[in-house]
């Protein structure tokens, strides 16, 4: 393999882990964008089950327990949302906050984080789609790895729900590792969907979330310097829109340098983009390996595609900054350090 990416040094941020959790630890499910339609409290209560079948004592945020408190399309004002949020991170007995959903509130409350409080005691937050948003402006300001995992209510309560008691046994041991394992979890469940679009094996830390939110962070202060993404294996999927937009958020991406710099890339399972072929179709319409291969041009990376994460289905982990090593040819994906640290007395969290 010949990448660009691979010839210099990786410029990184402090990796930040937090404390692993143990059994008997409190973890709070906290709306941090969109509300709870009444429809999907079971889902919730569904959810609050997995976490604590994993070991752990789950309460809700206030926000989420009052039914009929929502803002447009938002669970609270961002600064009401931020504010609870603010108060978990300060909070010593939460060891982990899980968001209830996604939706279209963390652009809000981006410059009304706490970041110090992140620093001094950082703890796990789980989710996706906004909540991807959220993991790489926290850590291109901090450092902490960003827990890239299924929502609360769509995801455990919901398409964890739907899948094969097997599977979802195989994801609560998965998740449960992921939050107090202090050895790395290695090669993650392959399954016969994953797709070698271009063949390599790289190593580097893992960055990416939802494609549009990638992009549009980057235009803003809270962006990933190009630095960051300096031998990083880019993971992307996306919800909705036109395949003509995927296209073009990669065209951004490829304008930007960010794929000059990147020495891999993974891509989920796509969910409802108009415009993209359907198996067997012959109308002259793109797959999604097209899209992507169009835009990296020549650039000799190895392409991972249609692994399960992303809106789609029942998520594996992919931790924000964690070290992975990809082997598209082999179409394999592992974790090479934990998202966790052991805690040591007399070392304040955070350190």
């Amino acid at each position: 393999m010949t990448s660009t990416a691979l010839l210099r040094a990786p410029h990184l941020p402090q990796l930040l882990r937090p404390r692993a959790l143990v059994a008997g630890d409190l973890v709070v499910v906290a709306a941090l964008s969109g509300p709870l339609h009444h429809a999907y409290a079971p889902d919730l209560e569904r959810a609050v089950a997995e976490l604590e079948r994993m070991g752990f004592r789950v309460r809700l945020a206030p926000i989420l327990q009052d039914p009929g408190r929502r803002r447009w399309w938002s669970a609270a004002r961002p600064d009401e949302i931020a504010e609870e949020f603010n108060g978990l991170l300060r909070d010593p007995e939460v060891r982990a906050i899980v968001a209830h959903d996604g939706g279209h509130t963390v652009f809000g409350y981006l410059d009304l984080i706490d970041y110090d409080a992140i620093r001094a005691d950082p703890k796990p937050i789980l989710g996706l789609s906004d909540i991807s948003l959220l993991h790489l402006a926290v850590h291109a300001r901090t450092g902490l790895v960003g827990f890239h995992t299924d929502l609360a209510t769509p995801g455990l309560g919901g398409s964890w729900q739907r899948a094969s008691a097997a599977r979802r046994a195989e994801l609560g041991k998965l998740y449960a590792q992921l939050l107090t394992g202090t050895e790395p979890i290695g090669a993650l469940p392959a399954s016969p969907s994953w797709e070698c679009w271009r063949a390599g094996r790289t190593e580097g830390p893992l960055i990416g979330g939802v494609i549009n939110r990638v992009v549009l962070l980057q235009a803003t202060p809270f962006a990933l310097p190009l630095e960051h993404f300096d031998g990083a294996v880019l993971f992307w999927e996306e919800l909705g829109g036109l395949a003509a937009h995927v296209w073009t958020f990669l065209q951004i991406l490829r304008h930007s340098g960010v794929l000059d710099r990147i020495s891999g890339m993974v891509v989920g399972v796509p969910k409802d983009i108009a415009g993209l072929a359907s198996p067997g179709s012959s109308d002259g319409s793109p797959n999604l390996a097209e899209l992507v291969l169009d835009a990296l041009g020549d650039r000799d990376i190895p392409v991972l595609g249609n692994v399960e994460f992303g809106h789609a289905v029942p998520n594996l982990p992919m931790p924000v900054g964690l070290r992975a090593e990809l082997d598209a040819g082999a179409r394999t994906l592992a974790l090479l350090e934990p998202a966790v640290r052991a805690a040591q007395h007399g070392v304040p969290d955070g350190r």
